[in-house]
């Protein structure tokens, strides 16, 4: 069998990028090595690079060569057909294919864009190659501006067209369909097709089909002004300012593109003051037109602005202009993460082929990777969601993996702080997000803060907490955040991107308190390396564990690990292996390890061990001929905090491993700390990790 799918379009502008995208995100869950591959790319000057290639590369962050990606020009291809070497295009196809094959396990190849000079015969080309490949295909087509009937009949063609040249086809998705229509097409493709294939049907999202400002820039060469910051802007509507304006203001909607001669200094101004008035939509941009700059008086007026949308000029005239945005195509790119993360959401929500791949990949994989792991994790916090609450609010880091959290519809979130800050820094920074989809909370005016103060008071009172001093502490967004948590009006809190470790966790510790027969909060890392994922505890919260609390520390890790579907075998870490060491330290290591054997017998534990001998199978034979762990451990347990952190900060700095964590085990309620230091991706992982603690 194939370890390939082929992605083939009806028609242009059908957003087959929906498919590759959701398609590599479900592959790269269960597959080690995926490859991505494109036959013919419509690219007609070489010093540029195909929009789709760079965005799959980018984004999954695939270990690919671009020029591995893609056999042949569309430009290539004409000028083969032409000088009477047509017989080298697919002799060059599948040469540049079978050597992808070689290097992966599976590969997603995408055909072409129906956007060539050659556009009315791709639909033969791909099904051509296809065969050639000997890979089945996904065949997908657009309803936008079609009848019900001419969308099934377009792709039924397609599908016997296919099928005449004898490729499998595996299923056949509908995009672009009205929301209102989708079990009408879906149950007319299956009632159309013969044979039992996969049908899916996705809707037309606005989103993914309007022009950002960065698109309308690159399609009309105009300049920016102002605001390159925001380039990723969403148009959704556009409105020509050419009246006065009282008649004109009536007309601004959210995400609209302003067009209006240069000189319109009133037009101008007065949108920017709509754009950051609470009684008008957020508009996406300003164009200038007919070659017309503001007046430097007026151009200083808007740079000292605190809020300004990007501002373009161009030299053409209003209603030309006007025309031409009308006909921009809207693409995924690589910088447009919030593009990307709708498509994938949008797949998730509408194409359930997961079962399709599930039962086409007859092969199994060895070992977890790093990525099926995160895919598994994406999936596992999809079950139920859950209700995260980030205290700081007004951190760059934190807004950004909010909105990126918000899009993929994963978890309920809620960020405190003023809501007119909050607000203020999305403007600034330029990020797209849903504010409706997003509690913002202020603790002071939160109709929850007198009962949230009562509550601490009742806890704390015996620790000689009055009532000030429980009002005050509650104005503190750890302490109100942690006691949203208490009460359930959140499921989990992850904070410490801004505040230190104790800051976080010592409301924690307060009232939340540990689980029964817990005695000791402790913390695990999930280290993904190239080809494993490891559990690294305790690097972030204990000092200097006596072997009892060791023990707590390696069970409590060992259970973490099969909860995220790790399976467990601990190695308890010193500076020596089996009983040849002596000392204090490894003693310690030696009766931890003894205590893990007595209370939970099922745990696959080896200790003292080096950790050498822990991970490398060879070492590990040699050392500890015997261990079921030696050579193989899952679940490193280091037996201090200095050890531990240096050793987990050595790992992700010299082989560029993901790092999730640190997550806290042992608490009642989920409650985990950040890094100062950490990226928009840690704290992306952190809260999904968060969630799944509190399924």
């Amino acid at each position: 069998m194939s370890r390939a799918i082929y992605i083939a379009t009806v028609e242009a502008e059908s957003g087959k990028s929906i498919m590759t995208l959701g398609l590599m995100g479900i592959l790269l869950g269960r597959t080690k090595k995926v490859g991505y591959f494109r036959p013919i790319i419509e690219v007609t000057d070489k010093s540029k690079r195909d929009n789709h290639i760079e965005t799959v590369l980018s984004h999954f962050k695939l270990e690919m060569d671009y020029e591995d990606c893609y056999a042949l020009t569309g430009a290539e291809v004409i000028q083969k057909k032409t000088t009477g070497h047509e017989g080298e295009i697919l002799d060059i196809i599948i040469k540049k294919y079978k050597e992808l094959e070689d290097k992966f396990d599976f590969i997603l190849v995408e055909g072409t864009d129906f956007s060539g000079e050659a556009a009315f015969v791709e639909l033969d080309v791909n099904a051509v190659v296809a065969k050639n490949l000997g890979i089945p295909v996904i065949l997908v087509g657009s309803g936008k501006d079609k009848s019900l009937d001419e969308l099934v009949t377009n792709l039924h063609l397609a599908y016997d067209s296919f099928l005449d040249k004898e490729v499998k086809v595996l299923g056949i998705v509908a995009n672009k369909v009205e929301e209102s229509q989708i079990d009408t097409v879906s149950k007319t493709l299956e009632d159309a097709v013969e044979e039992k294939i996969f049908i899916g049907v996705i809707p037309m999202i606005k989103s993914l089909n309007n022009p950002t400002i960065k698109e309308i820039v690159d399609n009309l060469k105009a300049d920016i002004l102002i605001g390159e910051a925001q380039l990723d802007n969403q148009v959704e509507t556009s409105a020509v300012g050419a009246m006065q304006l009282r008649n004109f203001l009536i007309h601004l909607k959210t995400n609209c593109l302003v067009i209006t001669p240069g000189d319109r200094a009133d037009i101008i101004l007065s949108t920017l003051q709509a754009s950051i008035s609470d009684n008008y939509p957020k508009i996406a941009g300003i164009l200038l037109t007919g070659g017309l700059i503001p007046e430097e008086s007026i151009m200083k007026l808007i740079q000292g602005l605190k809020e300004v949308v990007p501002i373009l000029a161009i030299e053409k005239g209003t209603f030309e202009v006007a025309n031409k945005i009308g006909a921009i195509r809207s693409h995924i790119y690589p910088t447009n993460d919030q593009r990307i993360y709708t498509s994938l959401n949008t797949f998730d929500k509408h194409v359930d082929i997961a079962n399709l791949i599930r039962k086409y990949l007859t092969f199994k994989p060895k070992g977890l990777t790093p990525r099926m792991f995160q895919y598994n994790l994406l999936k596992q916090a999809q079950k139920v969601k859950k209700h995260i609450v980030l205290p700081e609010g007004t951190d760059e880091r934190i807004l950004l993996a909010a909105a990126r959290l918000t899009v993929l519809d994963i978890v309920e979130i809620t960020l405190l702080g003023s809501k007119r800050s909050i607000q203020d820094k999305i403007k600034e920074l330029g990020i797209s997000m849903n504010l409706d989809k997003v509690h913002i909370v202020d603790p002071v005016s939160s109709p929850q803060f007198e009962d949230y103060v009562n509550t601490f008071y009742a806890l704390r009172k015996h620790k000689n907490i009055n009532m000030t001093m429980a009002n005050d502490m509650m104005q503190d967004v750890s302490f109100f955040g942690t006691m949203m948590v208490y009460k359930g009006h959140a499921d989990g809190m992850v904070s410490g991107a801004v505040n230190t470790t104790q800051h976080t966790i010592r409301p924690a510790l307060q009232f939340i308190k540990t689980k029964p027969g817990v005695s000791v909060v402790s913390s695990v890392f999930f280290m993904c390396l190239d080809d494993r994922v490891s559990v690294f505890g305790d690097c972030a919260i204990n000092p200097n564990p006596t072997a009892e609390q060791l023990a707590e520390i390696a069970i409590s890790s060992a259970d973490s690990s099969a909860a995220f579907g790790i399976e467990p075998k601990v190695a308890m870490l010193s500076y020596s292996s089996g009983s040849s060491g002596q000392g204090a330290d490894v003693d310690k290591v030696r009766k931890a390890t003894e205590i893990v054997k007595q209370l939970r017998p099922d745990i696959k534990i080896e200790g003292p061990i080096q950790y050498d001998a822990a991970v490398d199978s060879n070492i590990g034979k040699k050392k500890l001929p015997n261990s079921k762990v030696a050579g193989q451990a899952s679940v490193l347990i280091f037996p201090d905090l200095n050890t531990g952190n240096n050793t987990y900060k050595a790992v992700q700095r010299e082989t560029g491993a993901i790092a999730i964590g640190p997550m806290l085990q042992g608490l009642n309620k989920p409650v985990n700390d950040l890094s100062r230091g950490c990226t928009v991706d840690d704290i992306f992982n952190t809260v999904i990790i968060t969630a799944i603690q509190a399924q």
